[in-house]
This record gives structure tokens, sequence and C-alpha cells, in this order.
């Protein structure tokens, strides 16, 4: 039997937050076949078993685009497809692919959409079980660990720096994250990985040249292939609401994310997140909506939780 999981997400790091999902299909019937409309996300799972195979579609709202989504599921040929998000265009597409069940999230409730609570219900729901777990294991080839392994320093705490994000009010930005890296290389031994994506290396670029120690490299020209052993083998994650701490999180590192507009269900599902919010913020309040000002969390609030996090 061959199995499809749609993740109807285009950012890197929401498709990634599903991952469990999908192991947990896998389990049952054997490795997927992912669709999504994460562009690099087959870079970021290549090295996982449990996916068979990775279609990515190009993001179309039009409901005159049913046709050509039925086409690529039909080119698939699969038996069952299990759809994560409340779309009746994609759920008439499956259909019209011949596909024989078809499972998605009840149609039209898009509003307040919970991602993890959403997630794990489905599951639950379509696969019987009481419980599932919300986070697994990353899959990475041991090789691609050892290639960067070798140029961490274990005597020092090695951070990855997330200064990038795909929304620029969701950006902490470059004088805070160049000012905490100089207090905290007041306080110990560290080495700075800036991450800031290949379309933001000026953001990486303007932190890196107000270092002054210089303990760090510019990690914002790598493909996601080559960024995530660095996500993997780092000792924390500090930094925005990026698709990075979703994979530092799931290889059982800790990540720091600095919520300032964005909502808490996108750190809400493993034991490995710590937030820090704008003080005197309801974090249930937090949406892509709010308007905190990046300054609103200051340099020693994040300073602390960070030494705090790596004295555990």
């Amino acid at each position: 039997m061959k199995v499809g999981v749609f993740l109807n997400y285009i950012g890197l790091g929401a498709n990634i937050m599903h991952l469990s999902y999908c192991h947990h299909i896998a389990k049952v019937y054997g490795p997927i076949t992912l669709i999504s409309l994460a562009n690099n996300l087959d870079q970021a799972l290549e090295d996982d078993p449990l996916i068979s195979e990775i279609k990515i579609l190009k993001k179309n709202k039009n409901i005159i685009d049913i046709p050509n989504i039925s086409s690529n599921l039909k080119h698939l040929k699969l038996d069952k497809i299990y759809i994560f998000y409340p779309s009746a265009r994609i759920y008439l597409a499956a259909k019209l692919a011949n596909i024989k069940e078809v499972f998605c999230y009840p149609l039209f409730k898009k509003k307040d959409l919970h991602l993890v609570e959403a997630a794990k219900q489905f599951t639950c729901k379509h696969l019987n079980l009481k419980d599932c777990s919300t986070e697994t294991n990353f899959k990475i080839n041991e090789e691609k660990i050892n290639n960067v392994e070798k140029y961490f320093d274990k005597s020092k705490c090695n951070i990855v720096i997330g200064a990038g994000s795909s929304g620029p009010d969701t950006r902490w930005g470059e004088d805070n994250f160049s000012e905490l890296i100089n207090e905290l290389n007041k306080k110990g031994e560290f080495f700075f990985y800036i991450q800031a994506g290949p379309d933001q290396v000026n953001v990486s670029q303007k932190i890196i040249s107000k270092i002054k120690k210089k303990n760090c490299i510019d990690l914002s020209t790598l493909t996601v292939r080559e960024i995530i052993p660095y996500l993997v083998t780092c000792d924390m994650y500090v930094g925005n609401d990026s698709f990075p701490h979703h994979i530092t999180t799931q290889s059982q590192k800790p990540a720091l994310v600095l919520l300032i507009n964005t909502p808490k269900a996108y750190t809400d599902y493993s034991k490995n997140y710590h937030r820090v919010i704008p003080p005197g913020t309801n974090i249930n309040n937090l949406d892509h909506t709010s308007l905190h000002s990046p300054n609103s969390i200051s340099v020693d609030i994040v300073k602390d939780k960070v030494l705090e996090i790596k004295s555990k």
C-alpha cells in the first residue's frame, strides 16, 4: 500500500514540526510519500528512512488549480492520503485523483487552528491511537555529522544564532544579537554559528562586524542541506522563530526561541523548547498580528536565559 501525507504549508519549519505525525503513519504503513509546498524540504529530509519520496508543489490557492493538483497526486499512484489541513480544494483534488482513501482535517475550520493539537488529534483518530508523541528524532546521515563535528571545540558552548526569519516583524534585530554575543563572551567560553539565510546575508554580516571577540562563523550562504549538520551538532539554538530550531529540538538539543509576534503553537510540541516573550504579554495572545517591538525583549533577559540553559 502506497500512503501519502499532504502538508499544505509553505514554511520549512511548519513542515518539520509535523514530522512526528509522518513518522507515526510510516510506522503503520511503511515509508510514506510526502507532498508539500515547502521548497528545500527534500534537502532537509533526504536522510529520513521513513520517507520514500518528496513531491514539492507550487503554492496556488486558486480553485482552478484543482486539476493540476489532482494530476500531480494521480501521478504518485497513492492508495491512501492524509491531508494535514482543512482544505476542500486539496480534498477534492485527491478524490479526482481516484485515491481510494482520503482523510482530511474537518473542512472550513481553519480559524483558530492550533497546528500541534489539530495534527495530534487527526493522527490519533485515523491511526486509532490513544495518544501520539508530538516530537520525534530527526534523521541525518552520520557521515554528515562527522564532517562538521571535527570543527566543533567541545570545550566551548557552541550556539547557533538564528538571526533570520521569513517575517520582518519576527526578527529580534542585528544590534540585539551582536550585543547578546558580546555579553555572553564576558561570561564564558562560547563559539557562535550565525544563520540568517542566503537572502539575508547582510543581517549576519552586520552582526559579525560588531562582535568584538570574532569567535564565530557565518552559515548564511550555506544550503539547507549544508546547514543541518550544524543544527544537529550544536549545543543550543538561540534566535528568532525560523526553521532551524525545529531541527535542533528534534535532535534533542535545547532551543531558546524569541517569540515577538509568533503564536506559541510553533514551540508547543517539544520538551526541548525554551521561550522568551515580551514582558507583560500573555503568551496565549501572541500571533502574527501582534505589534510588539523587537526591542521589547531585552538583551539581559535573553543572556540570563542562555546562561540558565547552559548550566543545566
